[in-house]
């Protein structure tokens, strides 16, 4: 496969790009299936604040990095909340991709690296011209390499 599959990796970025940044303004707002068990017992007013009973959501409190920048699903310091959700949803991907890049690159150079220099039992071309193959590339499993040795 010498074909690099720019395509399809450029494609992917620009539908993840289109989903988090547009898309995921339309994402419900309701509580999801584990914050509706955990108001079980409570009562809660339009803004879905508890205002009685007792149910495990009471005790929750603010995680550690509720004040950073892209918390909330947001970003800090832009006022409009559709601007804020897209533009933290590209930048979540935009990390994510360059990441995600960089490891497979790091690995992809790496595993270059410890497949130099080796040759293979049908030669260095991987073939075995001389018994009989005239393109030179065997299948490259152990059976045409016994084939090919006799």
């Amino acid at each position: 496969m010498s074909k690099r599959p720019w395509g399809f990796v450029v494609g992917g970025l620009l539908v993840a790009l289109l989903l988090a940044g547009v898309v995921s303004n339309y994402a419900s707002s309701h509580p999801d299936g584990l914050d509706s068990s955990l108001l079980k017992g409570c009562t809660v007013d339009a803004e879905d604040e508890i205002t009685g009973g007792s149910c495990p959501a009471q005790q929750t409190r603010d995680h550690e990095l509720a004040d950073s920048p892209l918390a909330d699903y947001g970003i800090r310091g832009v006022d409009n909340d559709f601007l804020s959700t897209g533009l933290s949803g590209v930048l979540g991907v935009l990390l994510t991709f360059a990441v995600g890049g960089g490891v497979f690159w790091l690995l992809r150079r790496r595993g270059s690296r410890q497949g130099t220099g080796h040759a293979t039992a049908a030669g260095p071309t991987g073939g075995d011209r001389a018994g009989g193959d005239p393109v030179g590339g065997g299948r490259g499993d152990d059976a045409s390499r016994v084939a090919n040795s006799r």
